[in-house]
C-alpha cells in the first residue's frame, strides 16, 4: 500500500523542524508520498501562521526539495488554510500564484457569531482583526475563550465550531477537510461538551451530510497522539462511521510538527479506518487523487 501524508508543518510556521529534515525522516520511515501544508491565514498572520511575505519563499523551498529528492520520494506542496468569515478562506483562487498541489481547509478560530462584538483576547503576534480564540490552543486559552466569548457555554462554542466547518465546506474550493472534531483535543481536561449528548450527535451528522454533498475528502488526522493531547484520531471512530455510511472519501494525515512524529499514530489511523468500515483511502499523486485498498 502506498504510504502517504499531506499534513505537515515546518519551521516556516509553527513546526519545529525544517522542511528538509521532514523529508529525510519521511524517506527513513518509508513514505512514498509526502506533502507539506504550512498554516496560512493569508493575507493575515499570527505567531503560528506562515507570514504572508514568506509564502513564495516557502513554496520555492518545497519545489526545490521536490526536485532534489525526486528519485527517493514524491513530494507535494500544499497549505492548511484557515477559514474565518470575511477574513481568510481555503479557496484555491487565493493561492493560485503559489501553485500548490492541494489545499487543506481547517477551522481553528472560533468567534461568537451571534455577538461578534464580545471582547475576547488578542492572538499572539496577530493582525487578525477579530475577537476570537483557537479551539485547539492550550487548555487555559480554550477555557478562557469559552468563558469570555460564550459566557462559559461549551455547547454553544462547539455548535459554532461545527457551523463554521459546514460554512467553509459549502463555500470554498479546496481538497481536504482538516481535523474534524478537533475540539475533542482539549475536552478531556475541560469537559465542555458530551460526545454522547444528542445535540452533539446532531452536529456531527449534519456536518457529515454537508461534506458528502461537497465531494471533499476528509483526513483521518493522528496529530494529537504525538503531542500527547488526544490519544486518538480526529475524527473519532463514531464520526468516521457516519462518513463511511455517506461514502465520504478519507485520507491519512500526520499533522506532524516535528520530524520524529511523522508516523506516530499512523497504524491507529489505519485501524480506525477499518473499524469504521473503510476498505479504501485516497492519495494524491502526479496532479490528481487516486483510491487504493487498505492493506495491513
Amino acid at each position: 500500500m502506498i504510504k502517504s501524508n499531506y499534513h505537515t508543518h515546518t519551521n516556516f510556521c509553527d513546526g519545529k523542524s525544517t522542511a528538509e529534515e521532514m523529508v529525510k525522516s519521511a524517506i527513513e520511515k518509508k513514505f512514498d508520498i509526502f506533502g507539506f501544508s504550512s498554516h496560512s491565514a493569508y493575507p493575515y498572520k499570527s505567531s503560528w501562521h506562515l507570514n504572508p511575505e514568506k509564502h513564495f519563499e516557502y513554496s520555492k523551498e518545497i519545489q526545490r526539495l521536490k526536485e532534489f529528492y525526486k528519485n527517493d520520494i514524491e513530494l507535494c506542496l500544499g497549505f492548511e488554510s484557515d477559514y474565518f468569515p470575511l477574513i481568510c478562506s481555503p479557496d484555491k483562487q487565493r493561492f493560485l500564484e503559489f501553485e500548490p498541489d492541494f489545499i487543506i481547509g481547517s477551522v481553528h478560530f472560533v468567534v461568537n457569531l451571534d455577538e461578534p462584538e464580545k471582547k475576547g483576547f488578542p492572538q499572539e503576534d496577530s493582525d487578525i482583526p477579530v475577537n476570537c480564540f483557537s479551539i485547539d490552543s492550550v487548555t487555559e486559552e480554550v477555557q478562557q475563550g469559552i468563558d469570555l466569548l460564550f459566557d462559559g457555554d461549551g455547547k454553544k462554542a462547539s455548535q459554532t465550531y461545527f457551523a463554521l466547518v459546514r460554512e467553509m465546506v459549502t463555500s470554498f474550493d479546496f481538497d481536504i477537510v482538516g481535523h474534524l472534531d478537533i475540539l475533542r483535543k482539549r475536552n478531556n481536561q475541560l469537559k465542555f461538551f458530551d460526545e454522547n449528548s444528542q445535540w452533539y450527535k446532531n452536529e456531527i451528522e449534519a456536518t457529515a451530510k454537508t461534506i458528502a454533498q461537497s465531494g471533499k475528502i476528509v483526513e483521518i488526522n493522528y496529530g494529537g497522539i504525538a503531542r500527547g493531547s488526544l490519544m486518538d484520531t480526529y475524527p473519532s471512530v463514531e464520526f468516521l462511521k457516519l462518513l463511511r455510511k455517506l461514502d465520504i472519501p478519507v485520507t491519512i494525515n500526520s499533522d506532524a510538527h516535528n520530524f520524529s512524529h511523522i508516523d506516530t499514530g499512523y497504524d491507529l489511523a489505519i485501524k480506525n479506518a477499518i473499524t469504521a468500515g473503510f476498505s479504501e483511502i485516497q492519495y494524491f499523486s502526479k496532479g490528481k487523487w487516486h483510491s487504493q485498498k487498505i492493506e495491513v
